[in-house]
């Protein structure tokens, strides 16, 4: 099989198509032939070295495609199923194996490159609305990267749900994506500071909840316009990683709440299939509907990273192998 593989971390051009053996399913394992690969900023982390791996390294995390094969004490899937994975390794391939409860039935209805472009950050989005800070109807929430996969799904579900939406975006034509979403209130951060511009909208009040996949740029701001007992969600890090404060910061801010959730521990079975096929209901229902911004193929793969970390993408970046 073709494969992205690197043998050292650093910019996209570490990146090399190489042949390799195919991979068998080991034990609760399963082998799925890769139909569209998704492209994720976590991707970039092991890339450049920010997440240690031991090397060489297969890139990629999240793929849909058919079950080629199944490992010893699999039952929950047979060859021929269509799934999808957030969580697996060496998703940049023709081929991939992934574990059996982290690879979730597709319906006939989706498309595969639809049920890639949803597996992590559908389920992402999901796990932040329905669990992590469970909004209700009425709330105020803040969504950064509004235009962005997790953004723009999250954006729908708060909306779906009957909250009010404020999002940050860079550009005019991401507004326009986050406006399409349903966002309430649209705030170019280029032209404005993000804070004073809520601030101006909300008074006193105060946000229910912000959702922020940014991170160094904009947690401590974004940290400031809680309400008492509020919540701040950080699920990611596309600016940096926050450095450590003061917890007494919580205090003096009326209680706050602070939360660094991860997927894995909101996917754990059966939970993991129930979001899935609530998400795959959701967009039968047409409340949720997947922005695939680009494809790139294999060889490509490079080219897909620089505009990734360039911020130059809209919606989900796929892979196809």
């Amino acid at each position: 099989m073709r494969a992205i593989q690197i043998t050292e971390t650093g910019g996209p051009e570490v990146m090399q198509v190489v042949e390799l053996p195919d991979p068998e399913p080991g034990p609760g394992q399963v082998l799925i032939d890769v139909a569209a690969a998704g492209l994720n900023f976590v991707d970039t982390y092991f890339r450049s070295g920010t997440y240690p791996a031991k090397l060489p390294l297969l890139l990629g995390m999240e793929a849909s495609g058919v079950v080629a094969a199944v490992g010893d004490g699999v039952d929950t899937l047979q060859v021929g199923d269509r799934v999808t994975t957030p969580f697996s390794g060496g998703t940049y391939a023709e081929k991939c194996v992934a574990a059996a409860t982290g690879a979730f039935q597709v319906p006939d209805d989706v498309s595969l490159d639809d049920a890639a472009a949803i597996a992590l950050q559908g389920l992402t989005a999901h796990y932040l609305a329905y669990s992590t800070f469970r909004l209700v109807a009425g709330q105020r929430c803040l969504i950064h990267a509004g235009a962005g996969g997790v953004g723009g799904l999250l954006i729908q579900m708060a909306k779906t749900i009957g909250a009010e939406v404020f999002t940050t975006v860079g550009t005019a034509e991401k507004a326009d994506i986050a406006a399409a979403a349903g966002a309430d209130h649209i705030i170019r951060y280029d032209e404005v500071d993000f804070a004073e511009a809520v601030r101006s909208q909300i008074g006193d009040g105060g946000l229910d909840v912000v959702y922020d996949g940014v991170g160094k740029d904009t947690f401590d701001r974004g940290l400031g316009l809680l309400r008492p007992r509020g919540m701040m969600v950080l699920f990611g890090g596309s600016s940096g990683q926050v450095p450590p404060f003061d917890l007494q910061r919580l205090n003096a801010g009326g209680s706050l709440f602070v939360t660094r959730p991860s997927l894995g521990h909101y996917i754990a079975p059966p939970e993991g299939q129930e979001r899935a096929d609530a998400l795959f209901a959701s967009m039968a229902a047409g409340e949720l509907s997947i922005r695939i911004g680009a494809t790139y193929p294999l060889e490509e793969t490079a080219e897909a990273h620089r505009a990734l970390e360039g911020r130059l993408t809209t919606g989900k970046v796929l892979i196809h192998p």
